[in-house]
């Protein structure tokens, strides 16, 4: 594989894209149709988590070969899906597994203002 700078014009078109939403997502296909398990996976996580679709962009790297090498090189990760919180990268499918069942994504998303924070209810004296 040969190595390709990302052109001044690319980084900062991407650099827009990531912080053009709480949650910017880099997959194949679209939520509502995945058209590859790890990104099925990853919007299946985020359901999960109750994430509002008006705050996740999901842009669809199979229309646009440019965006799919692009987004890695950005990234300096290699697969898709990525994904991005408030213009910070995350991981792909396997890290927002492990933060899933670690409970780390739920607090980074709750952090990030992703999702509303779930308020413990207070210890009731029996």
């Amino acid at each position: 594989m040969s190595v390709r700078l990302l052109s001044t014009e690319a980084r900062a078109q991407l650099e827009t894209t990531v912080k053009s939403a709480p949650l910017v997502l880099f997959m194949k296909g679209t939520p509502q149709y995945p058209e590859c398990g790890f990104s099925r996976a990853v919007v299946q996580i985020l359901d999960l988590h109750g994430v509002p679709t008006e705050k996740v962009k999901s842009l669809n790297v199979l229309e646009d070969q440019e965006l799919r090498n692009n987004i890695k090189e950005f990234s300096e990760w290699p697969t898709i899906p990525q994904v991005y919180v408030n213009g910070e990268f995350v991981g792909g499918c396997d890290i927002i597994m492990g933060m899933h069942q670690s409970g780390e994504l739920e607090t980074l998303l709750e952090n990030n203002g992703v999702i509303p924070k779930v308020e413990e209810a207070p210890e009731v004296a029996a």
